[in-house]
């Protein structure tokens, strides 16, 4: 398995830069109490879904009777879905509903929806994990996995940590040309993920 891929589709995917609008927003009128266990109870939340993904993924597709190939083409296609949003700079559009984020300013906890699910680690996510954990051919390789959940849980936290200085320097444009381009990473993954699953269910389609 290559182990480099796994990790730059994670960090497109995630996003973290792109949702700190969003972290903004709805940590607002928090105290730097409630702020801070917002930021650990969100990064230890990604953790998890990356984790659970990478180790028992699989067995849920086969539990439901999917096979990798069409769990493949359809992670694709929502990947794909994702980058078309992101190469708008809108990263949070196929994640959330105007009705979820609504009842999350309203609510006392916003960390794990919709900060983690679905806005950081939502399908897309997880279905990334599981088709990549497929690929491990040895225990280690789903251990580093679940590191890389760690670095993403690191990176998400660093990113929500330092999110007002980071929106102050980027601005709206500085975010949106991030966005754009992990949305550009993300389009190339994705369509590189189709191929993939494509040419197990025809494989009449590689002659």
């Amino acid at each position: 398995m290559n182990l480099i891929k796994p990790l730059v589709a994670l960090l497109a995917i995630v996003n973290p830069l792109g949702v700190i609008p969003f972290f903004i927003a709805f940590t607002e009128n928090f105290t730097s109490a409630q702020r801070q266990r917002t930021i650990l109870i969100s990064a230890f939340s990604a953790f998890m879904v990356i984790a659970v993904s990478a180790l028992i993924g699989i067995d849920l597709l086969h539990f439901f009777g999917i096979s990798l190939a069409s769990f493949q083409v359809g992670g694709g296609m929502l990947l794909l879905v994702s980058a078309f949003s992101m190469l708008n700079a809108h990263p949070g559009a196929v994640k959330s509903t105007p009705e979820e984020v609504d009842e999350a300013v309203a609510s006392d906890s916003v960390a794990v929806v919709p900060l983690t699910i679905p806005l950081l680690t939502g399908p897309a996510t997880i279905s990334t994990v599981i088709i990549y954990a497929n690929k491990a051919h040895h225990w280690t390789d789903q251990f580093v996995l679940v590191a890389y959940g760690v670095i993403i849980a690191l990176a998400c936290a660093l990113a929500f940590r330092a999110a007002q200085p980071i929106a102050r320097a980027l601005g709206k444009t500085g975010i949106n040309v991030m966005t754009r381009l992990m949305g550009l990473i993300l389009a190339a993954l994705s369509v590189e993920m189709m191929s993939d699953g494509l040419l197990k269910l025809f494989p009449g389609l590689g002659h």
